[in-house]
């Protein structure tokens, strides 16, 4: 199918899409904080710029976007046009992904990605139950080093 706007139009479209600060991070923030929550957002000192560190539990999390980053979740759909472009730039993301995943365990943080699935669409989760399980992540101190919420409730 041709897209239905000109290539300069999607060209500013696209590239005024957020990389940080996104309206499922902000969400997640604004509920965190309003907890008593204190953290740094993306640190340039840690792989991958997490959205958010919590020194006191070394902890960090990643809100990612479900399209951007590939998971495998109703709200993901391989485009029909340029699939191997797509293709490419998705699995990259995929796999820088989990080379900062990596070297965040192995410099002693605990990792959490919170999928954006998990707050919108026909999957997602109430939202205190979500931020239920994220504060229930951070506060056990024997929680998994790498764990993940969505709306896929099979993966959890």
């Amino acid at each position: 199918m041709a897209d239905v706007v000109d290539k300069q139009t999607r060209s500013r479209m696209m590239a005024g899409i957020k990389g940080k600060d996104t309206k499922p991070e902000l969400v997640v923030r604004k509920q965190l904080h309003a907890l008593g929550f204190r953290y740094r957002l993306h640190d340039p000192r840690l792989p991958g710029k997490p959205d958010m560190v919590f020194p006191k539990y070394k902890a960090v999390i990643f809100v990612n976007g479900c399209f951007w980053h590939g998971h495998n979740c109703h709200l993901f759909k391989w485009p029909a046009t340029r699939q191997e472009f797509w293709y490419v730039k998705i699995n990259q993301t995929r796999k820088r992904d989990r080379e900062h995943a990596k070297e965040l365990l192995e410099k002693g943080w605990s990792v959490l990605l919170v999928w954006e699935c998990a707050l919108k669409g026909r999957s997602r989760l109430p939202l205190d139950v979500l931020v239920r399980k994220i504060v229930d992540w951070l506060t056990d101190p024997q929680r998994d080093r790498f764990s993940e919420i969505s709306g896929n409730e099979e993966e959890q």
